[in-house]
């Protein structure tokens, strides 16, 4: 178990309640991949954890579904309201719901779960929301993501500049007591150039790191090192990110 500063997570995603949605390609694409494993399915209540803005809770509204969307970030929840997302709307942390057992025929969580202490506990805490026979669909990062950044930046120091995910050891450890099925997937966003991509970041809130940072600000000369130093696909900045896609049966 990795402490997590929830106050800090929670503060990263509020500054970017505003504009997530110009840079949210990759949850996109991670939605659309979890999508794909629940094979059209409808149900008619969805628990949207760690919902963001809401493009996913506006989602299963528009299928018809009675939607609760849940943040830590009482900033991105006031973007989901603002664009009445879903019918209800709750901030809490993941791993501590304020919600009844068996409430949900659906709990969704799209790129969320990374930013917990304990994966078997916020797993334990969606299932327990889901009624038996209902579904929990989940997404997470996995090691080894975001290896551009991480080679770009070691052109200027030796400090972490991403998160370590867990394994895909760790992952199915903690999936293994559960009827459950998995995806994995590796996906790739690319940038005209360095700064476009760490804006990327920025702006889907993601630039905190559970083992903290001092603040650097980058000058001129140092975007110049990151760009010659970062790789490139079709002369085009990458981030390649390695995801799992589950869903578990609740018994």
């Amino acid at each position: 178990m990795a402490y997590v500063n929830k106050a800090a997570v929670a503060a990263a995603f509020g500054r970017a309640a505003g504009h997530y949605d110009r840079h949210d390609d990759l949850q996109r694409q991670s939605a659309a991949a979890l999508l794909a494993q629940l094979d059209g399915q409808a149900f008619a209540s969805v628990l949207d954890a760690g919902c963001g803005p809401g493009s996913m809770s506006r989602y299963w509204s528009e299928k018809g579904s009675r939607v609760t969307a849940l943040d830590l970030s009482l900033p991105m929840l006031d973007e989901a309201l603002r664009q009445r997302s879903a019918q209800h709307y709750v901030q809490a942390d993941i791993e501590a719901m304020p919600l009844a057992d068996g409430e949900y025929d659906l709990a969704w969580s799209n790129l969320a779960v990374q930013w917990c202490e304990s994966l078997p506990s916020a797993l334990g805490e969606l299932c327990r929301v889901v009624r038996p026979g209902g579904l929990v669909a989940f997404s997470t990062l996995v090691a080894d993501s975001l290896p551009e950044l991480n080679q770009a930046w070691r052109a200027l120091d030796r400090q972490p500049h991403a998160n370590r995910f867990l394994s895909l050891d760790v992952i199915l450890a903690a999936l293994s007591g559960y009827r459950a099925r998995h995806q994995l997937h590796t996906l790739h966003v690319t940038f005209d150039d360095a700064l476009s991509a760490m804006k990327s970041l920025k702006g889907i809130g993601a630039t905190h790191l559970h083992e903290g940072r001092a603040a650097q600000t980058l000058t001129r000369t140092h975007l110049q090192r990151l760009e010659l130093a970062w790789p490139k696909e079709q002369g085009r900045c990458a981030l390649t990110y390695h995801i799992l896609t589950g869903v578990i049966e609740r018994d």
